[in-house]
């Protein structure tokens, strides 16, 4: 029996693509796609030959192997070897589409394998990732940036007032300012460029990951507009947090 239509679906998944995007990138229409992965009908071989050439996996593989459960010559092992015999680091990106699959995959190395990658050569070694951010909470960066982070192994190495991606099993994907307390190493603060978002507190152990900024990569000619009357409002509560802050900290 083929195993086409399940390795379609399970391929699909480890990208982060909706039904309709993959049937896009097939060139067919998303019910098709939808047919083919639950065996309903059998793909066409032009349909396969793109799938191969998307994942770099032979036919006979794609139609014979359970691709996500079997041992040997695999596709995933063929991913990994490839990234293994290359010397430029890869930066995985996690676009806001693909954050909610982040939370529960984070530590599935086949969930990491498959997210797309790029390089920055101005990067000296280490472990990067790329975050995409959505919304006005870290004005001026704007919505839609991309943040490229450096792993941080231990949040006791956490240099505080430093910008970075915050994992955490509450919170989500967050990219804020973090400050420790010191009362309690049990508990970090989370605060953002634009003032009028309040500072809130998470406990430490409710945090996965950690990725200190490095980069922001913004789209080119998008500027946030400020009015007089909004500038004077963020000044004024910005001095505000200031003071609350400092009274809690010290």
């Amino acid at each position: 029996m083929s195993q086409a239509g399940k390795n379609l679906k399970y391929l699909r998944k480890l990208r982060g693509w909706t039904q309709e995007e993959f049937a896009n990138k097939l060139k067919i229409k998303r019910s098709l796609l939808g047919a083919y992965e639950e065996e309903r009908a059998e793909p066409k071989l032009e349909v396969l030959e793109i799938i191969s050439g998307i994942f770099k996996i032979t036919l006979d593989e794609l139609l014979l192997k359970d691709v996500a459960n079997a041992k040997g010559s695999t596709y995933m092992e063929k991913r990994r070897q490839l990234k293994m015999s290359s010397n430029v680091a890869e930066i995985q990106f996690v676009p806001v589409k693909a954050a909610a699959g982040y939370l529960a995959g984070y530590a599935d190395p086949d969930f990491i394998d498959e997210l797309n990658t790029f390089t920055l050569p101005m990067l000296g070694a280490g472990s990067y990732r790329a975050f995409e951010i959505i919304g006005d909470s870290m004005l001026p960066t704007q919505s839609g940036s991309v943040i490229v982070g450096e792993k941080l192994e231990n949040i006791e190495d956490v240099k505080t007032s430093n910008t970075y991606i915050v994992v955490s099993r509450n919170e989500g994907i967050v990219y804020k300012r973090v400050l420790k307390n010191n009362r309690s190493k049990t508990k970090v603060t989370l605060v953002s460029d634009n003032p009028l978002y309040e500072p809130y507190q998470v406990n430490a152990d409710e945090i996965v990951e950690l990725w200190q900024a490095q980069m922001i990569i913004s789209k080119a000619n998008v500027q946030q507009r400020w009015d007089v009357n909004q500038l004077a409002s963020l000044v004024n509560n910005l001095q505000e947090q200031v003071s609350s802050m400092k009274k809690k900290l010290n």
